[in-house]
């Protein structure tokens, strides 16, 4: 005789409402919120610091000789060898002859190096066209948990790693991208928050130059404003643990910029809000300095992030292939065209009526990405969002891998996390997930610099046969 399984009941079953309310505990004022919010700083700057140094500071490991011959340096590791014994002035490495070590800034050196005396046909330094600006990139959805800041922060990192100078951009304040960089940033006044104040302040001081001429009463500086025009974006850059990757970080307090910036709109219609960060990025040389920005966007289509898309030059959409995330994204996009257009429909109905050409945004190229890829499970609807959103996908799936979970727990990317810390095989699939999205997005970096190059040498050319 067969015995009958015993059935239990759901665990939400039979609830006893006494006993419920006496595990309640005392009602909630917003003093406990501030008690939570005190332990959560002090967890965090505890956890923050397992993957820093004794110091207290974030550095960066060093990059072995199998490392930097299989993705950094185009070089067998013999011929490595060899060229260190003959040049003693390059940097030699730590460790024994057989397993030698070599900061980020060493391999710097060696690229330099091998740039100038290697084989022709390789690419010792990645490729960017002589007088072309840097290139901006926003990482935008305003779909929460999307793998912005992962993908966001790994291809910064992968960049660096590549040879390039970056510069990142923190625009989201729960600031978790400052935080993998290590950044220390201590109010509002060290995130991009002045840089907008600025914007606007200069905006005024046009505005009263134009009242003054018709004897009107000039709108206010506050004590904000002026100090904000003070501030260079030079101030609040900081340098982080990797030699070429600079910060501008975020905090909590950055979050008031988005109740801030349209009572400023209010004050002042004729401002444009959107072109503040692009006008600070592209004042006083910054540019310059870096060959890709990196910006990282809150998950919200507010007014940090239209500043961020405006600046942008590539715009990169992450997302989860899930019907919601799909959904999500689809509704992300449909509020960028209603943003943007009414933007440029409002500007140019004032442009037309001064006798001005005029204005459109452009983006060099739009890209979603599919993160946290699960083949097993998410082939047939991945293949479907894929066919939906067609030339606006990317063709690599960023596959899910354990590794991202297993550095991050030290607060690191997988770019610095060390090899021998893990499976063997789960290090090489994680990095070839990363690997393959830096190579996707180089694709299109490198070929918005050739067609800005292209078009520009056939402008001048047409100058040239005009005149």
């Amino acid at each position: 005789m067969t015995k009958r399984a015993e059935t239990t009941s759901p665990p939400f079953h039979n609830i006893d409402p006494a006993r419920a309310a006496a595990r309640l505990g005392p009602r909630v004022d917003t003093t406990r919120f501030a008690k939570a919010a005190t332990f959560c700083a002090r967890g965090r700057d505890d956890m923050a610091r397992r993957g820093y140094a004794p110091d207290g500071t974030k550095s960066l490991r060093r990059f072995s000789i199998w490392e930097i011959t299989r993705y950094l340096i185009p070089v067998a590791a013999a011929h490595l060898r060899r060229v260190l014994k003959a040049n003693p002035d390059l940097p030699q490495g730590d460790g024994e002859a057989g397993a030698k070590w070599f900061s980020l800034d060493d391999v710097l050196k060696l690229r330099r190096h091998f740039a100038q005396e290697g084989a022709a046909n390789k690419e010792y330094r990645p490729w960017r066209p002589e007088g072309q600006p840097a290139k901006i990139t926003a990482v935008a959805n305003f779909k929460g948990g999307s793998g912005k800041t992962t993908t966001c922060v790994h291809l910064a990192m992968a960049a660096a790693l590549d040879g390039y100078k970056v510069l990142v951009i923190d625009l989201d304040s729960q600031a978790s991208m400052t935080s993998l960089l290590g950044g220390k940033v201590a109010d509002e006044w060290q995130t991009v928050f002045p840089l907008l104040a600025r914007d606007y302040a200069r905006a005024v001081q046009q505005e009263n130059l134009v009242r003054e001429a018709r004897g009107e009463p000039a709108l206010p500086l506050d004590e904000t404003l002026t100090e904000a025009l003070e501030v260079s974006p030079r101030n609040l850059i900081q340098s982080t643990h990797w030699p070429n990757i600079d910060l501008i970080g975020a905090q909590l307090n950055l979050y008031w910029s988005e109740f801030q910036i349209p009572v400023w709109r209010m004050n002042l219609k004729s401002w444009s809000l959107w072109d503040a960060l692009n006008n600070a990025l592209n004042e006083e040389g910054v540019l310059d300095d870096y060959d890709i920005v990196f910006l990282d966007t809150p998950p919200a289509l507010g007014y940090l992030t239209i500043n961020s898309l405006s600046a942008a030059d590539i715009l990169l959409v992450p997302l989860g292939a899930s019907f919601l995330e799909f959904d999500s994204t689809g509704r992300f996009f449909d509020m960028l065209y209603s943003t943007f257009a009414s933007i440029e429909e409002g500007e140019n109905a004032q442009r037309r009526r001064a006798g001005l050409p005029e204005m459109r945004f452009e983006w060099d190229v739009v890209r979603a990405i599919i993160t946290r890829y699960d083949a097993g499970q998410q082939t047939d609807l991945a293949n479907v969002i894929q066919a939906y959103f067609g030339d606006f996908m990317t063709a690599y799936r960023q596959e899910f891998t354990a590794l991202v979970g297993q550095a991050g727990e030290q607060i690191n990317g997988i770019y610095e996390a060390d090899y021998r810390d893990f499976n063997r095989e789960t290090y090489l699939r994680g990095r070839e997930a990363f690997d393959r999205t830096y190579a996707e997005f180089k694709e299109l970096l490198l070929g918005s610099w050739y067609r800005d190059m292209i078009e520009e040498q056939e402008e001048t050319h047409g100058q040239t046969q005009d005149a």
